[in-house]
């Protein structure tokens, strides 16, 4: 662990707990639950869905996670370059399905399927978009009903493993694949092949080019996800 890491456990937490925000959510009023599980597929007023939720989680979030870190970072090991990679990777959509998970969000989501739309769940459950919007909704609000301070503190302690490894295992996917190509006087391009989704939820799908070739495509919530997973399956293309 390095300087101040053992500060970044939310006091009387377990790692790996996510009760505080699993009771914030049982909790919600039924005005604000209502939307939260409700795919914009499921319901004529897309305005019913989890969507509006999810952008405002998103900020809430984002917001949470970089508060925690930074007081607690040494300034001289942690500059503002270092710092966002590890709240990107943290806040990520792969740790925000993690985080989904861990709070049952697959069952609640099976739960809440109208009987017309039953079919399509287990598809909709099995994509990462779809189960980090959900968190995000979850966040989005508990901060409307609690307020920020309630809402962030029930991040921290539900990231609280994504944090650790954001720290102690930082993915970089990009840097390795450019330190490797370099090695073989090759260079690799990123070009957005796709972006699907409305402009709060995009997805963007990116290819990886290397001498004039695609190696792998990856897709994202942001362009920066979407490059690292390129990144992380060209790296697997060239070492395999």
């Amino acid at each position: 662990m390095t300087v101040g890491d053992e500060r970044l456990q939310p006091n009387g937490s377990d790692a790996g707990s996510a009760d505080v925000l699993r009771e914030l959510l049982d909790g919600l009023a039924p005005e604000l639950a209502a939307p939260v599980f409700m795919h914009s597929s499921w319901t004529e007023k897309r305005s019913e869905s989890y969507e509006r939720l999810a952008f405002l989680g998103d900020s809430v979030l984002g917001l949470a996670i970089t508060t925690h870190l930074f007081p607690r970072l040494d300034p001289d090991q942690y500059g503002p370059g270092r710092l966002t990679k590890i709240r990107a990777q943290t806040v990520s959509g792969r740790s925000c399905r993690t985080v989904a998970e861990r709070l049952g969000v697959p069952a609640r989501l099976r739960a809440a399927v109208p009987d017309v739309a039953a079919p399509t769940v287990e598809a909709l459950i099995a994509t990462e978009r779809v189960l980090a919007s959900v968190i995000e909704a979850v966040i989005g609000a508990v901060y409307l009903q609690h307020g920020y301070d309630v809402a962030a503190a029930a991040v921290v302690e539900a990231f609280a493993p994504e944090i650790d490894e954001a720290l102690e295992h930082p993915v970089d996917f990009k840097s390795a694949l450019q330190e490797r190509l370099a090695q073989r006087g090759e260079t690799v391009i990123y070009a957005v092949v796709d972006e699907t989704g409305p402009p709060h939820d995009r997805t963007f799908t990116v290819s990886a080019q290397i001498a004039g070739e695609q190696v792998a495509t990856g897709a994202g919530r942001s362009k920066k996800d979407a490059e690292q997973q390129a990144a992380r399956l060209a790296l697997a293309e060239i070492v395999a």
